[in-house]
């Protein structure tokens, strides 16, 4: 299908965003301007590109875009994320590479998910499996990652690194490998792998296993399963997880734990209700506020 085919969609959308933009804020003079916005060969004088190709492309006869190019008109036009992903899908009918951002957080509003899902062990992942949310039941059933220094809630140095967490796995090693295989995929596919370099070269030289599964250049599917766990207290609890992309951040991974029974179901609340109790036994005070005991 060519740009006409498609009635200049591409076209059409790169001159609603041009004027769209303010001249002034960009140092421009405002006189003898008929249109608003900027004209076509500010946009390509900020882009790097020839004026006259950058009007063809308005025009719908400029031929396919390289992708580098296309970045370029993105900078130019100011685009936000959202907007520079759709114009990569009309310019080449895809979405552009993944640029890896470094997160702190979620939002708000994400949070809330993760609060109302009770008897649901839910994480957000980075994409260098680096923990940045939790809701209270994955606090009592997984880790409680508050009591984790922020570096020290990443998932490949609990399991390589925390010998209680080894320990409750019923099949550690299982764990271990399907965790590196779906790091290496994530940390590619999302454009962390320089970053993810420091993670790797501590662990190898920390854990011989890491450093041998590393080895066998694995790479798993981060998707749905299933696993089992041992109970601080003794038994088992059976969980089933699925893991989805934070839409506006596919970065971000989103890991939600269901109880497999509803034996399972009971055993997560009372953990979680016991979780409960010991945080409100660690507060005193009256209703002016609450206390941490020492």
């Amino acid at each position: 299908m060519t740009l006409a085919d498609a009635d200049n969609r591409l076209g059409d959308y790169l001159k609603d965003r041009r004027a769209r933009l303010d001249p002034a804020s960009f140092g421009l003079p405002l006189k003898r301007r008929r249109t608003p916005g900027l004209r076509r060969e500010e946009v390509a004088q900020r882009a790097h590109v020839s004026a006259t190709w950058y009007t063809w492309l308005e025009q719908g006869r400029g031929g396919a875009p390289s992708a580098d190019v296309l970045d370029r008109i993105a900078g130019a036009l100011m685009l936000t994320q959202i907007e520079r992903e759709h114009l990569f899908v009309l310019g080449l009918g895809r979405p552009p590479e993944v640029r890896y951002q470094a997160s702190d957080g979620v939002s708000p509003r994400l949070q809330k998910v993760l609060d109302a899902l009770e008897l649901n062990p839910a994480i957000v992942k980075t994409a260098t499996w680096d923990v940045v949310a939790w809701n209270k039941a994955a606090a009592a059933v997984l880790t409680d990652y508050s009591k984790l220094p922020p570096d020290k809630r990443n998932i490949l140095r609990i399991i390589f690194g925390d010998p209680n967490t080894r320990a409750r796995q019923s099949s550690w090693e299982d764990v271990a490998r399907y965790v590196v295989g779906a790091f290496r995929a994530d940390a590619t596919r999302y454009g962390a792998s320089d970053r993810a370099k420091a993670l790797v070269a501590e662990l190898r030289a920390q854990s011989p296993e890491f450093a041998a599964m590393w080895r066998e250049n694995d790479v798993r599917r981060s998707g749905e399963g299933t696993k089992q766990l041992r109970l601080p207290r003794g038994g088992m609890v059976g969980l089933e997880f699925s893991s989805f992309a934070v839409d506006g951040r596919p970065d971000l991974g989103l890991v939600v734990y269901s109880p497999a029974t509803p034996q399972d179901a009971e055993k997560i609340r009372k953990l979680v209700g016991e979780k409960n109790k010991q945080k409100d036994s660690s507060f005193r005070g009256g209703p002016k506020g609450r206390v941490r005991t020492p």
